[in-house]
């Protein structure tokens, strides 16, 4: 059994894509447990943002950075998921 509290982010993941070129990636090494909780914050100022934007006066100002933190944490959930997915004979990192 894989001890979840071991594993860290492979850095792995791209994301942001402009013309089909990743202009970001994931951090290598970062604890899985620290990455889904930092996911999990950017999660919740999405929502809240979303939520905000029904009486902004700028809907698409919203819109557009509650987009980009949940691909930021979509990049976060992705990598951990590739590293718990990983056979344990051969580890990503």
């Amino acid at each position: 059994m894989t001890n979840y509290p071991d594993l860290k982010t492979p850095g792995l993941t791209h994301f942001s894509f402009q013309s089909n070129k990743a202009m970001f990636r994931t951090n290598r090494g970062v604890p899985v447990i620290a990455a889904l909780s930092h996911a999990s914050h950017l999660l919740h100022i999405s929502k809240l943002l979303t939520a905000d934007s029904t009486v902004s006066s700028d809907p698409d100002l919203h819109a557009y950075a509650s987009q980009y933190l949940q691909e930021l944490s979509k990049a976060l959930i992705d990598d951990v998921v590739k590293v718990m997915d990983a056979p344990p004979d051969k580890p990503l990192m």
